[in-house]
């Protein structure tokens, strides 16, 4: 049992026809989750977990998406603006081969770049406190990563 690892453009093809995704925005002390409707057309935050070591991490997000029937995963890719990978792109590359080991779920890799400072932005910009949006920023941040992904994956569907 190991999921496969794909392009969004690999998935596309690959993913059935309705069923919701897990958005996962890894921090290095979170992990941002949100879900999708069946319909795949909108992303909403739904927890933020604290990490702790790999298999509880893995655990709860695995329990996340048995209880909302995913059928899938995008895991945000933080790529650098200038295209290149850092050590956090590998670091989320390897969460995602040993994530892959737990599920036959497909793990889609989406480019991530700037979710969270256009997070922070909305949330600034929605006057929510700075408490608050250290609270729920790496949700939104994980619905902003979903967003981008479903709204990929429909124009490629219609392309």
């Amino acid at each position: 049992m190991t999921a496969p690892i794909l392009r969004i453009e690999e998935a596309a093809g690959q993913l059935p026809p309705r069923g919701g995704l897990l958005g996962l925005d890894l921090g290095t002390k979170t992990i941002g989750i949100a879900s999708c409707d069946p319909e795949r057309r909108l992303a909403a935050a739904v927890e933020t977990v604290a990490r702790k070591q790999f298999t509880p991490d893995a655990a709860r997000v695995l329990k996340l998406a048995g209880e909302r029937g995913a059928v899938g995963f995008v895991l945000g890719l933080p790529v650098n603006m200038d295209g290149s990978e850092g050590p956090r792109a590998q670091s989320t590359r390897a969460f995602a081969r040993n994530f892959a080991k737990l599920t036959e779920l497909p793990i889609i890799l989406w480019d991530e770049r700037l979710s969270t400072a256009a997070v922070q932005r909305d949330l600034i910009g929605a006057d929510v406190s700075r408490a608050k949006r250290a609270a729920v920023v790496d949700q939104h941040a994980a619905a902003f990563i979903l967003q981008g992904a479903l709204d990929r994956l429909r124009f490629l569907a219609d392309g």
